[in-house]
């Protein structure tokens, strides 16, 4: 009698990995060819510490990285505390809001930080969560009836992108009930966006191996300026390949920072040319 083949968990992990690979779509022609960020230089990779689902948002202060991530296999949203000299994760705070487990792109306006929770379907409905930046506390929820995936903070002002961020809606924090919306100027799917000197500086994918940075001029919503990025790598075991704009972005001054990747995630630092 033949004995029956047997693979082991390593041989089995490398076959899944060569068939998602193989399935992924060729990069399409009109995609920039570059392997970073344009007009950028990559200055290195902090690891992150610990367990991180599906990214969506970053933010960091002088001491500290806030994540977004979605675990869609259990329906949960998560914000994540790290520290940003070793990476070791410090807390973790559940955000999920009844059918809304879905956490966008993030925000920290003073001592506050914005997040989007949204259903998992365009044309749907979100919460927009105010946090205490230090205790992580709940400071108050703005309902908004669409998919809200990220969202930047400036002053009394709130502008969030939808499902793809093909509309940016405009919200008076002094009265947020007198919300309107403006068609994005961009192409780009943005996924994390911050007002940065008075300007709005948006990331996103245009597909699975290209994205940009955009610089949004405010309040006039003219697109000034935009940096291609390319993919951080093929899809890879516990993880996802992927434009480096694809997911979580923050900038300080001419230091941008993305955080591409599913967990295992890194933040990876880049400096600007200009």
């Amino acid at each position: 009698m033949r004995k029956p083949l047997q693979i082991g968990a390593t041989a089995l992990l490398l076959v899944l990995w060569s068939l998602s690979v193989a399935a992924a779509p060729d990069r399409p022609e009109g995609d920039w060819p570059g392997d970073g960020i344009e007009h950028a230089s990559l200055q290195g990779a902090l690891q992150l510490d610990g367990e991180v689902f599906h990214v969506q948002g970053l933010a960091l202060d002088s001491r500290r990285i806030w994540v977004t991530s979605v675990d869609q296999t259990s329906r949960k949203g998560y914000l994540h505390l790290f520290d940003r000299t070793t990476g070791k994760v410090l807390h973790r705070v559940e955000l999920t809001d009844g059918v809304r487990y879905h956490p966008g792109g993030i925000s920290l306006s003073g001592r506050s930080i914005w997040v989007p929770v949204a259903e998992m379907r365009p044309d749907s409905s979100a919460v927009l969560i105010e946090i205490d930046a230090d205790s992580l506390k709940v400071r108050r929820r703005i309902r908004v009836a669409d998919h809200l995936g990220c969202v930047a903070a400036t002053g009394r002002t709130l502008v969030a992108g939808n499902w793809d961020s093909r509309l940016l809606y405009v919200i008076d924090l002094d009265d947020p009930g007198r919300m309107r919306t403006v068609p994005n100027p961009s192409p780009t799917h943005h996924q994390d966006m911050k007002f940065v000197d008075g300007q709005l500086v948006a990331a996103g994918s245009l597909g699975w191996w290209s994205g940009t940075v955009d610089w949004i001029d405010w309040p006039s919503m003219e697109l000034r300026r935009s940096l291609r990025a390319g993919a951080v790598g093929p899809v890879r075991p516990f993880g996802r390949g992927g434009p480096y704009t694809g997911e979580g972005m923050a900038i300080e001054g001419r230091d941008l920072y993305v955080v591409p990747e599913d967990g295992p995630s890194r933040l990876f630092h880049f400096r600007l040319d200009a």
